[in-house]
């Protein structure tokens, strides 16, 4: 084949590397003008931090709580402006003033650009253990001078042994002092699932994780589970049926009117004879023989580790339990989880696979969602605007107080600017106090999580609410920011086949 190029045009692999060193080029470039907005960001909200904090002092009240009220006030301005969670806001002003503060040098390199964001946050955490302010000097320009050669995440392992070796403070205070931030988290995840992190010390950690891998591989060995039961379960991506409760257990509701249940989570894989269902099948069979048959646990070592520890902490009681009957009947075995899931009637139906929602903050599956719905004592039915998805009207087939059941289906978590708290930690905040003669009606109340209700009670954040719902929150500094009730999403069938609907045809927006 004939090549028409000219001799003198250069090969595309020439072009290419020049296109390439250029986008570099401005790459870096880039990199180095947002390391200085970095640096800028840190500065305003320390100076923030610094005004709040300077409030705080002339406070004359001795509680921690009404003290720290100027600092909440203010992260909830700048959330409500930024589009942030103020607890977010709260923390970067901290963190920002506590750099400034201690370790002016890291900005400086930052806003120069010789060093970036990442290597900054590493110098931060690894660099705060360190009290005394002429150690930690030091310390930190021995670091800088590593953090400008090398990669944030090598820069944190050489600045964290680095601290340790200068560390004024003997170990045993240190661990004391970090024991006390222990604490559970979740973190939403794509796909209905969710990450649970649990901050414990290290021996106690390490030694869970290795209890667990070591009943893990005690199933493994097993190699065999006992299959009684024909009736379709939910089940992990790994095909094990899902971890269910005893049959005696039945599910609850939540105070907010959301369905409940203590012990099926979604997702989470278990061998049936957890299910409390194989020891009921003896002589069921002609003969006398139990219906079953051996089938190999197909699941990983790590799947049936995350299986254990949802079935251990669902179902587990403590060995050591200070509570008794008057302050907890049962005692804390008998306290089982709560959720509180929303289920479109047509997924319950099983006629589409539009996933539910878990308290309005995360997706979960369809066959999960049917799954605790079958086994919830009462449900709250929630009509919606066909078009805008809001709530017109609930009703509920078992008893229960109106009011809430429609604050809850309207609210679905804390209408607090940038705030997702789940209902079950929302209190239900007169937007006019009741005590200025603000009534009870449904146009005048609305969910608060306990920090924007007690911000809202205590500061001079003011709320009211227009007759849709929408909340038109007023700061300390002017600032109006207007939430209107959540949305649901809402899928309609074309007429046709709802299930093939769901599948084939595009969304309806």
């Amino acid at each position: 084949m004939t090549d028409l190029r000219s001799p003198d045009a250069a090969p595309p692999g020439e072009d290419e590397s020049a296109r390439l060193r250029e986008l570099v080029q401005r790459i870096r470039a880039g990199t180095t003008e947002l390391a200085r907005v970095h640096a800028g960001l840190i500065r305003h909200r320390a100076a923030v931090m610094q005004i709040a904090m300077e409030q705080v002092t002339r406070s004359p009240s001795r509680s921690a709580r009404e003290r720290e009220l100027p600092v909440r006030s203010v992260a909830l301005d700048i959330a409500a402006a930024t589009q942030t969670h103020d607890l977010t806001v709260q923390k970067e002003l901290g963190e920002a003033h506590t750099l400034i503060e201690k370790f002016a040098a890291t900005v400086d390199a930052l806003e120069s650009g010789r060093i970036g964001m990442r290597h900054t946050q590493a110098i931060l955490d690894t660099g705060a253990v360190i009290d005394d302010d002429d150690t930690r000097r030091g310390w930190e320009q021995v670091v800088l001078t590593r953090a400008e050669r090398d990669s944030p995440g090598r820069t944190r392992a050489f600045a964290r042994e680095l601290a340790e070796s200068v560390q004024p403070v003997g170990m045993t205070a240190r661990h004391a002092r970090a024991a006390e931030e222990r604490g559970v988290s979740v973190r939403d995840l794509a796909d209905g699932m969710a990450e649970l992190s649990v901050i414990l010390p290290a021996t106690v950690a390490y030694g869970i994780r290795d209890r667990l891998r070591r009943q893990a591989a005690a199933i493994r060995a097993a190699c065999t589970v006992t299959d009684v039961s024909d009736t379709p379960q939910p089940s992990s991506a790994s095909g094990g049926p899902l971890l269910a409760a005893d049959p005696a257990d039945t599910a609850e509701v939540s105070p907010a009117g959301g369905t409940t249940h203590a012990d099926a989570p979604s997702g989470v894989a278990a061998p049936s004879t957890l299910d409390g269902t194989a020891g009921d099948t003896a002589g069921d069979t002609a003969g006398g023989a139990a219906d079953t048959r051996a089938v190999r646990d197909e699941r990983t070592l790590a799947q049936i580790g995350a299986d254990l520890c949802a079935d251990l902490l669902l179902t587990g009681a403590p060995t050591i339990d200070p509570t008794d009957d008057a302050t907890c009947p049962g005692g804390l075995g008998a306290i089982r989880g709560q959720v509180q899931i929303t289920v479109p009637v047509l997924t319950l139906l099983g006629r589409t696979d539009v996933g539910a929602a878990l308290a309005g903050r995360s997706p979960i599956d369809p066959c999960t969602a049917r799954w605790l719905a079958a086994r919830a004592p009462g449900w709250d039915r929630v009509m919606c605007d066909p078009v805008a998805g809001t709530v017109l009207e609930v009703d509920r087939y078992s008893p229960t107080a109106a009011q809430r059941r429609y604050l809850a289906a309207r609210d679905q978590h804390c209408r607090a600017p940038g705030c997702r708290a789940p209902l079950t930690r929302c209190q239900i905040d007169h937007n006019h106090e009741a005590q200025d003669g603000g009534a009870t009606t449904l146009s005048n109340l609305a969910h608060l999580c306990v920090r924007h209700h007690t911000l809202k009670t205590e500061t001079a954040w003011t709320v009211s609410q227009q007759p849709d719902g929408t909340l038109r929150f007023t700061s300390p500094l002017g600032q109006k920011i207007e939430e209107a009730p959540p949305p649901r999403v809402l899928f309609l069938p074309d007429g046709g086949d709802a299930g093939h609907s769901a599948r084939s045809d595009p969304p309806p927006f």
